[in-house]
């Protein structure tokens, strides 16, 4: 049944992607962030279900005048110089045939990135999008609350097998960056029983995110919900709620749970946070006998761990964003990588600045604000965890940038109602 759901989605959504292409964007959202292939057993498992709405998209894309170019922004523009940057790299990588094969994952995520920002350019069209990023990662973490609960928190919840969110540590973060936006959902729902909704969702991925047992997304989840916090509208009432249940939360979790949290102050004693500093090492100086262009994809491997790890025998991933970008593509590549988000957080608080005290704005004020949010997530529980080129990521600089746009545009329409007719005459 699982494989003929899917299926049927999969072709179902053909003919209205050629019909509407903006909906071939939700659905290679809910195909790349909930995975639903890998929960089937037969045939829709290995199935190019992502292949076949991706390229159904590209060419209604290229049938549709229902587009617009990509904005010229300086997030953009960074984003496409980044995109460039790993192109360049792969050409100098230490592991060249694997370099080419994750370079063709990457490229494949940057390119929706841009077609999310050609055909995603209107309010509805950004509210659908965040439903579908919400509901995708929301299933594992409603069903991940629901599983901790009923073992009593002793084993880890993970994501589906084979994917970007596949440990424990992968969707962990994936829930710490999906959690600020079903804050904004509620905050845009209208009926009492719809927010109380919310309510149990929210409540129950916390619950899935300490179910992980993934220190990297404790620290990341406690950052979030303190930026949550501050930036939230009625934030006395969501305090209140944070702070009636975050101890009940903390003393259900068991003994075990609660003894590999404490390590966390005794990394040095840790051999885990021991390999994780090793591999940091390892990056750095890689990046320093090769500052341009590092390594290349694939490249926190064994023989290059006996050239330039402090401990060689003790090869580890990159666990951590930042230093999974300094090994592959140098001090360069770390830079643009920076920038990128920098300037998306920059971008934020202007929209938010901009929409303050406007009421017919108050949405675009909304999820400014939860992007902001969700961009600490990802940048405080990142640095425990390689997934600098998680999709979910590159998907929130999109909606930033497309909100922007937005509301650019919605702040000049009653400037230029506001001009006198032969003022408008002269204009044209």
């Amino acid at each position: 049944m699982r494989d003929l759901f899917v299926l049927a989605v999969v072709f179902g959504s053909v003919p209205v992607i050629l019909a509407r292409p903006w909906i071939g964007v939700l659905v290679w959202s809910w195909i790349a962030y909930m995975n639903p292939h890998r929960l089937a057993w037969g045939i829709a498992r290995d199935f190019p279900v992502a292949m076949t709405v991706g390229a159904t998209t590209l060419a209604a894309l290229l049938l549709t005048r229902d587009r617009r170019p990509p904005p010229l922004t300086r997030e953009t523009v960074v984003l496409a110089l980044f995109t460039l940057w790993m192109v360049v790299t792969t050409f100098f990588a230490l592991e060249p045939e694997a370099a080419g094969r994750q370079l063709e994952k990457v490229l494949k995520i940057q390119l929706f990135t841009f077609v999310t920002m050609m055909l995603i350019f209107t309010r509805e069209r950004i509210h659908w999008l965040v439903w579908a990023i919400v509901l995708s990662i929301g299933f594992y973490g409603v069903k991940g609350g629901i599983f901790t609960l009923t073992t009593g928190g002793a084993h880890r919840v993970l994501g589906p097998y084979g994917t970007f969110i596949g440990g424990n540590n992968e969707i962990g973060l994936a829930m710490i960056m999906v959690l600020p936006l079903m804050r904004y959902l509620q905050l845009q729902a209208r009926r009492i029983w719809e927010r109380n909704l919310w309510w149990a969702a929210m409540g129950l991925t916390g619950i899935a995110i300490l179910g992980t047992h993934s220190r990297g997304a404790l620290v990341g989840i406690l950052a979030m919900l303190a930026m949550l916090a501050w930036r939230t509208r009625r934030k006395l009432l969501f305090v209140l709620v944070l702070a009636a249940l975050a101890p009940a939360a903390w003393d259900f979790m068991p003994e075990k749970w609660h003894a590999r949290m404490e390590t966390i102050e005794r990394y040095e004693e840790d051999r885990s946070a021991q390999g994780r500093l090793n591999a940091w090492g390892f990056a750095f100086n890689l990046a320093l006998d090769r500052p341009l262009t590092g390594g290349g994809f694939e490249t926190f491997r064994p023989r290059w761990f006996a050239l330039y790890a402090p401990n060689p025998y003790k090869v580890h991933d990159a666990h951590s964003i930042y230093f999974e970008v300094l090994g592959e593509h140098g001090f360069v590549g770390l830079a643009l990588f920076l920038l990128l988000g920098i300037f998306t957080w920059l971008k934020a608080g202007r929209i938010r600045r901009l929409t303050r005290r406007r009421e017919e704005l108050l949405w675009a004020h909304d999820l400014a604000s939860m992007l902001q949010v969700s961009l600490v997530g990802y940048a405080v529980a990142g640095a425990f965890l390689g997934l600098a080129y998680f999709d979910l990521y590159y998907a929130l600089v999109a909606l930033t940038v497309m909100l922007g746009v937005i509301v650019r545009e919605q702040s000049r329409a009653p400037q230029e109602s506001a001009q006198p007719a032969h003022a408008a005459e002269a204009v044209r």
